[in-house]
């Protein structure tokens, strides 16, 4: 995991971040409902699937460049998304 901090650098970080606010900001306007909730799930899933990848193994990933990183990013913060909104159900 220090390999990633070292090839992405903060700057990364704080795109992926902006990544997943983004995305989950998009998700609460859609479902009309706990924005922060949509923008915190978001975030943590933009941050962490590239992270669970490096400890995978995935090298491709580093060597994919931040617009790869960034990529996954946007897949990790959806798919988390899309667990938050089946496990809270219609209310």
């Amino acid at each position: 995991m220090e390999q990633l901090l070292d090839v992405i650098g903060a700057t990364a970080l704080i795109l992926l971040v902006i990544v997943g606010a983004v995305a989950g900001a998009i998700a609460g306007m859609i479902a009309g409902r706990r924005m922060l909730l949509y923008i915190v799930a978001g975030i943590v899933g933009a941050v962490a699937l590239p992270f669970a990848l490096a400890l995978l193994g995935v090298g491709l990933l580093a060597a994919g460049g931040l617009l790869l990183i960034l990529l996954v990013a946007l897949v990790g913060a959806v798919l988390l998304l899309v667990l938050v909104r089946a496990a809270s159900g219609r209310r």
